[in-house]
C-alpha cells in the first residue's frame, strides 16, 4: 500500500477564540501605550520586496501614510512591476516541488508558532493598525485576536485533513482518500481587516502545502511587511512566502494571469473581484489547469427591526455595526429596515446614539471612529451622502471636516426608498439608510433586494417570523437579534452570496479543502 505522511497528533487543547483586551486595566492601557510609541519610533523605514527569500528594493517607491495625518509617513515600501511578478510565480513554482512533501505536523507547527509570537506581540501589531488604517483600539485588538484565531484553527484544520479520510472498504483492496496541495497562490487581501484577513489567507494557503505570494493592499502593507517577517521569526522557510507590494493594475494583474499561477485568494470589491474572475477564467499558453478563486468581495447588509423586538438592543446593534470602524466593513450594517409600528421611535434612538459618537485621531483611545482609510475613499463617500441628501431627509451627520485627515463623521439618512442608490450601493463608510417597510413581509422582500447577500440581521421575538428568515433572509451570515458585524472564527463561518463572492468559509471547517485537492489511492490486496 503506498504510504503517506500522516499528522494524527492534534494540539493538546481544543481550538479556543481569543479574549479581547481589556482597556479598561490600566496595565493593558499602559502597553498600548507603550506599543504605540516603539511604532512611532519606526515611522519611515524602509521595506523590501521578498523574492526566493532574497530582499531587494527597487527604484520605485511607495508610501503607507497615516490617514488620520496624510502628510505623515509610516513607511516606504519597494515597488514590485510585471517583471518582479513573473519572477515570484516562477520560484514559488519551484519552492513547491519540494514544499508541498513537507508533513502537515510541520506546516501546522509554523502557524502555531506564529500564533504564539503574535499573541506577545499584540500590542504592536494593535498599534500599527491604529496608525495606518485609523482603527480605534478596540477595533484593533478585535482585528489582531482575530488574526490569531485563523493561525489556532487552520493548524488545527491541516491536521484534521492530514489525518485518515473516511472511505467505504471493499474485500479485495485498501483504500484511502488523501489531500494535497495546489501549487502557487496568490493572496491579495484587503486593507479593512489589514491584520486579520491578510493572516487568514495567507495562513490557510500556506498550511495547506502551497507556496505563497502575498501581494499586500497598498493602504496597509506596513502590517503585512511585520507578519511576513514574524513567519520568517516561526521558522516558515525561505521561499515558501514571497511578499510583493506594488499597484495592483500592474503586480495583480501579472500574478493572477501568470499560467504557473494555481489559485487567486482574494478579498476586496466587487469589481475587482470580477476582473480577478474574469482574469484567471482565461487559460495561458502553458497553463495546465483551470484556476481556482476563492473571492469575498463586499455587501449591502441590512438589519431589520419588527414591533415585537428589543428597540434599544435593536438601535445599540445598528449603530455598532453601521458606524463600528468608520463602516469600513463588508459586513457593516448600511441599511436599517424598521417596519412602520416602530419606525419612528427606533429612528429616534439610532440618532440619539449616532450623535453620542466621537470622531477623531484613533491614537486617543477616546475617540470611537477615526479616518477613512483615504483621499479617493473620502471623496467617494463624500458623494455619496450628497446623493442621500437628494434620495431621504439627512438626520446627523454630512458635514465636512476642517483640519488634517480624512475624517467623515457618522451619517444617517431616514426616509430611503428601497431602491435607491445609498440603499443599493456599497458605499463602504459611515452612512446608514434607514427604509420604512409596511409590515415584516414587506421587510423581508427589501433585505433581499440587492445583488449582494453577505450578512443581515434580525430583531425580533416572534419565533414564527425567526424561522422565516432562517429560510428566506438570504445572506451568508444571518444574526437573530444581535449586531450584524463580530463574525468569530469557528464560531460564524464567514462568506455571502451573490455578488457577496464565491461564498468561501473564511474560519469554517471546510474552508482549507478550497486550496487542497483530492487524491483517492487504491491498491489490489494479493
Amino acid at each position: 500500500m503506498l504510504t503517506t505522511d500522516r499528522a494524527t497528533t492534534a494540539p493538546t487543547t481544543p481550538f479556543v477564540n481569543t479574549p479581547l483586551t481589556d482597556f479598561s486595566n490600566p496595565e493593558n492601557k499602559a502597553a498600548q501605550e507603550a506599543a504605540l510609541r516603539q511604532v512611532a519610533s519606526e515611522f519611515g523605514k524602509s521595506y523590501p520586496l521578498i523574492i526566493a527569500g532574497e530582499r531587494r528594493m527597487t527604484a520605485d517607491t511607495f508610501t503607507s501614510i497615516n490617514p488620520a495625518h496624510p502628510d505623515q509617513v509610516l513607511a516606504v515600501f519597494a515597488k514590485a512591476g510585471a517583471e518582479e511578478a513573473k519572477e515570484a510565480v516562477e520560484a514559488a513554482a519551484k519552492r513547491f516541488e519540494t514544499w508541498q512533501y513537507t508533513p502537515a505536523t510541520e506546516r501546522a507547527g509554523y502557524l502555531f508558532k506564529a500564533a504564539e509570537l503574535l499573541r506577545e506581540r499584540r500590542f504592536y501589531f494593535n498599534a500599527i493598525m491604529i496608525y495606518e488604517v485609523g482603527k480605534s483600539w478596540v477595533e484593533a485588538d478585535a482585528d489582531t485576536a482575530e488574526a490569531i484565531d485563523f493561525l489556532e484553527f487552520y493548524g488545527r484544520e491541516a491536521l484534521r485533513y492530514a489525518g485518515p479520510q473516511p472511505v467505504t472498504k471493499i474485500a479485495d483492496e485498501e483504500s484511502e482518500l488523501i489531500y494535497i496541495p495546489l501549487g502557487v497562490g496568490v493572496v491579495i487581501p484587503p486593507w479593512n481587516f489589514a491584520c486579520a484577513i491578510m493572516v487568514g489567507l495567507t495562513s490557510s494557503a500556506l498550511v495547506a502545502g502551497n507556496t505563497v505570494i502575498l501581494k499586500p493592499a497598498s493602504t496597509a502593507a506596513w502590517i503585512a511587511a511585520r507578519f511576513v517577517d514574524l513567519l520568517e521569526e516561526a521558522g516558515v522557510p525561505a521561499g515558501v512566502v514571497s511578499f510583493l507590494p506594488g499597484p495592483g493594475g500592474v503586480v495583480g494583474d501579472a500574478l493572477v494571469e501568470h499560467p504557473l499561477t494555481r489559485f487567486i485568494s482574494f478579498t476586496g470589491s466587487r469589481d475587482v473581484g470580477l476582473r480577478i474572475n474574469e482574469l484567471a477564467a482565461k487559460p495561458r499558453p502553458g497553463q495546465k489547469w483551470i484556476k481556482r478563486t476563492i473571492l469575498e468581495m463586499g455587501g449591502k447588509d441590512s438589519i431589520v427591526v419588527d414591533e415585537t423586538a428589543d428597540l434599544d438592543a435593536a438601535a445599540a446593534a445598528i449603530v455598532a455595526s453601521a458606524f463600528g470602524f468608520q463602516g469600513q466593513k463588508c459586513s457593516a450594517c448600511s441599511r436599517a429596515i424598521l417596519v412602520d409600528a416602530i419606525y419612528d421611535t427606533v429612528l429616534q434612538k439610532i440618532v440619539e446614539r449616532t450623535r453620542a459618537l466621537t470622531v477623531g485621531d484613533t491614537v486617543d483611545p477616546a475617540n470611537y471612529m477615526g479616518a477613512v482609510i483615504d483621499e479617493n475613499a473620502y471623496r467617494k463617500i463624500r458623494d455619496y451622502i450628497e446623493i442621500g441628501k437628494q434620495e431621504g431627509k439627512l438626520l446627523v451627520g454630512g458635514e465636512q471636516h476642517e483640519g488634517e485627515g480624512y475624517f467623515i463623521p457618522p451619517t444617517v439618512i431616514a426616509d430611503v426608498a428601497p431602491d435607491a442608490r445609498i440603499a443599493q450601493e456599497e458605499i463602504f463608510g459611515p452612512v446608514l439608510a434607514v427604509i420604512r417597510a409596511r409590515n415584516f413581509d414587506d421587510a423581508l422582500n427589501i433585505a433581499n433586494n440587492t445583488e449582494y447577500g453577505l450578512t443581515g440581521s434580525l430583531f425580533s421575538t416572534d419565533r414564527g417570523r425567526i424561522a422565516r428568515a432562517e429560510r428566506e433572509f438570504f445572506a451568508g451570515n444571518l444574526y437573530i437579534n444581535r449586531k450584524c458585524t463580530g463574525a468569530l472564527v469557528g464560531v460564524h463561518p464567514f462568506g455571502g452570496f451573490n455578488m457577496s463572492g464565491t461564498d468561501s468559509k473564511a474560519g469554517g471547517r471546510d474552508y482549507l479543502l478550497l486550496f487542497t485537492q483530492a487524491k483517492a489511492i487504491s491498491e489490489k490486496i494479493r
